[in-house]
């Protein structure tokens, strides 16, 4: 009896570009946190922040490949070409984070006090990092949406800055609580409140459009996005201009960093992190809002 409803087995979820990207992103990511395991070591809270990028990056693409090989993916509730599209910008961002810190932190040059055979697998290790950024890059710049083709929402520049922009604000997170002193001033807890707001609704687009449920909405989401979106630029604006006039105007905060500030433990510093990624932030979404008009969303790609 012949079958009718075609290769059960998907096999250019592994052969073609994409796929063989994904394949190196599973082969980096299992190497790297294995050499980090079996001898590299990781301790704090960067380790395991890297460690935690390896492994759930890794896990994210074995599911990935898994439900293309098998055609499984068409079986869930959700727009497949957006959540591949969204984790592969987020993987990168994430990527290259741990790239950065584990040599950071945990990689030096010569053997004392580590040992000669700890420091190789740890070098390794970042070397390894680095491919695994490489690779989810690729990814992205793979999938990315091309001039006139018609593809999902996630993977549009205004999309993948979506996924920026949201991380962006993770790292404005931890420097806000990393005693930053926001609670200070009004005007801080105002910039504050821009940030949550900003990216709570960042994170509220990015899960409609993943979860594929854009159509059902009573309202145009697509409209609504770039509404959003021009709003939040006026909100960081206003962030941009109040955060460093209340940090590092002499009348209020600090314009240079006190002498006697510990490392690490400065609130000066961690001022000085959200006042540089407010504006990367800004500048995000105002890139953001130019491509923003230039599209039209694609729910169920």
């Amino acid at each position: 009896m012949e079958s009718t409803g075609g290769p059960y087995l998907n096999t250019a979820a592994v052969t073609s570009p994409v796929g063989i990207a994904r394949l190196l992103q599973m082969t980096f990511g299992c190497t790297t946190f294995s050499l980090v395991a079996h001898r590299g070591g990781f301790s704090a809270a960067y380790g395991t922040f890297c460690m935690f990028v390896w492994t759930f990056c890794f896990a994210i693409t074995v599911f990935i490949i898994t439900c293309e090989f098998t055609h499984l993916h068409s079986c869930l509730s959700i727009s497949w070409g957006n959540f591949t599209a969204a984790f592969a910008m987020l993987a990168t961002l994430m990527s290259v984070t741990a790239a950065v810190i584990y040599p950071l932190y945990f990689v030096q040059l010569d053997c004392y006090p580590i040992g000669c055979e700890v420091r190789d697998f740890r070098i390794a290790a970042s070397v390894f990092a680095g491919l695994l950024f490489v690779a989810y890059a690729a990814e992205v710049f793979l999938t990315r949406a091309k001039p006139g083709q018609v593809t999902s929402y996630m993977a549009t520049v205004s999309g993948l800055l979506k996924i920026v922009q949201a991380f962006v604000a993770c790292i404005i997170f931890g420097a806000l609580v990393n005693d930053s002193q926001y609670s200070k001033y009004v005007a801080t807890q105002w910039c504050v409140a821009v940030y949550s707001f900003c990216f709570v609704v960042t994170v509220v687009v990015v899960a409609f459009s993943v979860t594929g449920k854009t159509a059902v909405l009573w309202f145009p989401f697509e409209r609504s996005v770039v509404i959003y979106t021009f709003g939040a630029v006026l909100l960081y604006m206003s962030a941009a201009v109040i955060w460093p006039v209340f940090c590092f105007d002499s009348k209020y905060g600090s314009p240079r960093r006190p002498g006697l500030c510990a490392k690490g433990r400065c609130p000066w510093d961690s001022q000085l992190v959200v006042a540089i990624f407010t504006y990367v932030n800004l500048l995000l979404y105002i890139v953001d809002l130019a491509y923003s008009q230039r599209i039209r969303f694609v729910s169920h790609l």
